[in-house]
């Protein structure tokens, strides 16, 4: 059975859909990396999941099932005993996630009493046992601590113990690399590895970089990765990691890959997709990245292409990818 499956999501704003038809399923231990640019719909889509759509946002999916129980049928209240609990998130900015006015035990025992009873010594002792997990410190002190007085990689880390606080089967964790620097970029991806070999979850990894996907899927998930690149709102390419970075068929994950600095060494400007994402106004009738698209053909302008063998395009890269 699947952990997760997702067939056509729809988020609209108005009559703007952020995300179009969204297709998506994971395994248990596997790693999905979402990519794509800002304003692709990654972060909307799994919000979504999460019934964490406001007004005037409305979601609707034909499925939207996790370990086989169909979300779209919970009432409020199943919904709450499961998310935070079977499936968590680690959003993207931890400092504006983080409440300024408690602590940040108090705010992991928080969700411990409310997903699992636990309060008082228990409670106290699991903060401190989940913030040695992520590697922090003198936890016991730490634990103490308000968000101002901890660096921004020890507030992701404390982002990500609360996640796990309950043991979840699916865990996603949206930009948590955002704003760190490199290393303790490194660091988090690779305490969010250790973390699904150690706890069996499935892992989704939202972000618009693709090289951090490389590097976590080359690190070696329990049950191998795969790669879902979106674009307005689509799934435009999914694939297993390896063979979509080795040759990858969608003009805009080519041109993801080709825009990474390692692939311009030499060159006097990094490669680049001229424009942007259509937004509401500009949503063309065809295929939507036809106005950008260096591939682009008269069919591409008249026809929107369906997602078929992996691929949304027409006229899919056949050679050897750009970046060599």
């Amino acid at each position: 059975m699947s952990l997760l499956t997702i067939r056509n999501l729809q988020v609209h704003f108005g009559t703007f859909p952020a995300v179009d038809g969204l297709d998506l399923s994971l395994e248990p231990g596997e790693f999905l990396g979402i990519v794509g640019e800002s304003g692709s719909g990654k972060s909307v889509a799994m919000l979504a999941l999460m019934g964490l759509i406001d007004p005037p946002g409305r979601a609707h999916a034909d499925a939207l099932e996790f370990q086989g129980q169909d979300l779209l049928r919970l009432t409020a209240r199943e919904r709450r005993h499961l998310i935070g609990r079977d499936i968590a998130m680690v959003f993207q900015d931890a400092l504006t996630s983080l409440n300024p006015s408690y602590t940040v035990g108090a705010q992991i025992a928080e969700a411990l009493k409310a997903h699992l009873g636990l309060t008082g010594k228990a409670a106290r002792q699991r903060v401190v046992e989940l913030l040695e997990q992520v590697e922090i410190p003198d936890a016991a002190n730490r634990a103490n601590a308000y968000p101002h007085q901890l660096s921004g990689g020890m507030n992701q880390r404390v982002m990500i113990a609360m996640a796990i606080a309950c043991g979840p089967k699916l865990l996603i964790a949206d930009e948590p690399t955002t704003a760190l620097d490199v290393t303790i970029q490194a660091q988090v991806m690779a305490l969010l590895l250790k973390l699904q070999r150690d706890h069996g979850m499935g892992l989704v990894m939202i972000t618009h970089d693709l090289a951090v996907v490389a590097e976590m899927a080359d690190a070696g998930p329990p049950n191998g990765a795969r790669v879902a690149v979106m674009y307005a709102g689509q799934v435009v390419e999914t694939s297993a990691a390896p063979a979509l970075f080795d040759a990858p068929r969608h003009p805009y994950t080519n041109a993801l890959l080709a825009a990474i600095p390692e692939h311009n060494r030499g060159a006097r400007r990094l490669s680049a997709l001229p424009g942007l994402v259509p937004g509401a106004l500009n949503r063309p009738s065809g295929c939507l990245l036809a106005p950008r698209c260096p591939r682009a053909q008269p069919r591409c302008a008249a026809e929107r292409p369906a997602l078929a063998d992996g691929v949304r395009c027409f006229y899919p890269v056949l050679e050897a990818p750009a970046h060599g």
